[in-house]
């Protein structure tokens, strides 16, 4: 049996701060923890890659109610995974297709378009 903390956040308060999130905010990440303190090496990726392009963006940590963030995120992208990041409230990716994007030289004109 595996521990599954309690949400700290019903179904319908996080729907909201994602859709607010991503419509209110240019660049948002969807991450485990934070900028300044990534809880996955995914996550932790993700935030370094759009780090090198833009210094100003949003990050949401989805451990308070992983669940419910997962739902939520999935009705906007059809992905459950995190990290996810979206730019002018479009789902890019996750960090595999940001370092993608990276490689190919396109993820600097995604984030700054």
């Amino acid at each position: 049996m595996t521990f599954s903390p309690e949400s700290e956040l019903s179904a319908e308060e996080v729907q909201t701060r994602v859709d607010e999130a991503i419509e209110n905010n240019d660049i948002v990440v969807f991450m485990k923890g934070n900028r300044l303190m990534p809880q996955c090496g995914y996550s932790k990726r993700a935030v370094e890659l759009v780090g090198k392009y833009v210094d100003e963006f949003e990050t949401v940590d989805v451990l308070p109610a992983l669940p419910e963030f997962r739902a939520a995120l999935e009705s906007h992208s059809g992905w459950e995974t995190t990290p996810q990041t979206y730019v002018d409230g479009e789902f890019i990716g996750g960090s595999d297709i940001l370092a993608e994007l990276d490689e190919r030289g396109e993820l600097e004109a995604t984030l700054t378009a």
